[in-house]
């Protein structure tokens, strides 16, 4: 079964007329510190994903072998989110989820895209771009796509103006760099992406400084087979890994120093995560999520907790640390308030508003419980401190059912359902409860709120 929804035509028509008038609750003309009112003024978005960069792949979240200066000095100048989840561990259900607001199995994108698939995200999902494009906002995808590699599902036909990077991960063949709805290159130089990815933000940043804008940049790194350019070669103890990292946070750097430059600054929010956690049967060429368990295929810590930044300067303080509980699904209904639009409301939309994450140090979670999902399978359940783990199996592997407290056992080590029988059946009646609203393959239970995806 799945819900009726508007078309995107539709929407967006519709959208435009609500928000025509819409002005940001609580707004003011400047003068603005953090945390305090909003500008009238539609302010930039910019966010930067990565590809299976681990929790520790950052400096300030713990590196070993490389630096970090310009992500450091983001978090420095804005806030660091240390409980911070991607919606999937792998990569097109995590960038659907971003994208929509929605849990992957919601739009029915719960495992990685392959060349040779013929589905992807549902023109009709309304993304962020879409939403933004109807307020007025120049948008952009710059890097991995990922989300269905046809004509009718790339970027340009999901709200974004313009396109430029590959449509899946760098493994798969036959690999190709596509400019709007075109193939422009063969076999693109893989040590060149990174740079080639920064200069086209560069630009678009600077043709749209007058504002507003949508930036979405998800880098093809660090994603194998590993790439850098010979200025970063060899600049790392970490080897290849540690090298392009480190040109990423060199990407970082100058989009943070152009929009300094361009004057906007105060009127840019921008947000550095990634979509999974590291690839660690690649060895060096994987990278570290200590102290989480586990990686990149696995709904244990180190799978979907993912380093998360946010720097917008006189709105978010200065060194500011949250350790509540943030998903990029909120990244959607978050934008939606900043920028005066309206979340869709024909629609389940999973995200939560955030900007209190963001301003105010003493603010809680809007999460009351939060579900881990790989290829259709409910994995876990969290609900405050407290992480239920349900038996199933991965592969070949047969993952064993546990309560953790993430609190005090952030690595999941110590099973505590023993002694907390109440705790494990609390948080089952959720599982039971997802599994209806989105099913859950391990069950066999379809779910009755999903949505189909984009058939070709």
């Amino acid at each position: 079964m799945t819900t009726e929804i508007f078309t995107r035509r539709d929407f967006l028509r519709t959208l435009g007329a609500a928000t025509a008038a819409l002005t940001i609750p609580g707004c003011a003309s400047s003068g603005q510190v953090a945390g305090g009112p909003l500008q009238a003024e539609k302010p930039n978005f910019i966010v930067i994903f990565t590809d299976d960069q681990g929790y520790a792949d950052v400096g300030c979240f713990g590196a070993e072998g490389f630096e970090t200066p310009n992500l450091d000095r983001m978090a420095a100048e804005g806030a660091k989110f240390t409980s911070f989840y991607s919606a999937a561990p792998v990569s097109s259900p995590a960038r659907a989820a971003l994208l929509t607001g929605c849990y992957p199995q919601r739009v029915s994108i719960p495992r990685v895209l392959f060349p040779r698939d013929d589905i992807g995200l549902n023109p009709q999902e309304i993304t962020i771009a879409d939403m933004l494009k109807a307020r007025g906002y120049a948008t952009c995808c710059i890097g991995k796509w990922h989300l269905g590699h046809l004509p009718q599902f790339l970027p340009t036909r999901q709200g974004f103006d313009y396109y430029f990077g590959i449509p899946y991960s760098n493994d798969m063949k036959p690999l190709v760099l596509v400019e709007g709805e075109q193939t422009i290159e063969t076999k693109p130089d893989q040590s060149q992406l990174t740079r080639r990815y920064t200069e086209k933000a560069v630009e678009f940043i600077t043709k749209n400084k007058d504002g507003p804008f949508f930036l979405y940049l998800p880098h093809t790194m660090p994603h194998v087979p590993l790439y850098v350019s010979e200025r970063f070669k060899g600049k790392s103890k970490r080897g290849l890994y540690g090298d392009v990292i480190m040109e990423i946070d060199w990407s970082v750097g100058e989009i943070l120093k152009t929009v300094k430059q361009l004057g906007i600054d105060e009127k840019t929010l921008v947000i550095f995560t990634s979509d999974n956690g590291p690839w660690l049967s690649k060895g060096d060429h994987g990278g570290s999520a200590k102290p989480l368990r586990d990686g990149k295929f696995a709904t244990y810590e180190g799978g979907m907790r993912e380093p998360c930044i946010m720097r917008w300067p006189g709105k978010i303080a200065a060194g500011m640390v949250c350790s509540e509980m943030a998903t990029t699904m909120d990244f959607l209904p978050t934008f939606a308030k900043l920028a005066g639009a309206r979340v869709p409301t024909d629609r389940i939309i999973d995200g939560k508003d955030i900007w209190a994450l963001m301003t105010d140090p003493k603010a809680k979670t809007p999460y009351k419980k939060f579900f881990y999902y790989f290829e259709g399978q409910l994995g876990a359940v969290r609900s405050g401190d407290w992480k239920l783990v349900l038996e199933r199996k991965r592969g070949k592997e047969q993952i064993s059912a546990g309560l953790y407290n993430l609190d005090r056992d952030t690595g999941e080590q110590n099973d505590v359902s023993a002694r907390h029988p109440e705790i494990v059946r609390r948080l089952t009646a959720l599982a039971d409860k997802i599994r209806e609203d989105i099913g859950d393959s391990v069950t066999g239970i379809t779910g009755k709120n999903i949505r189909p995806p984009g058939q070709a």
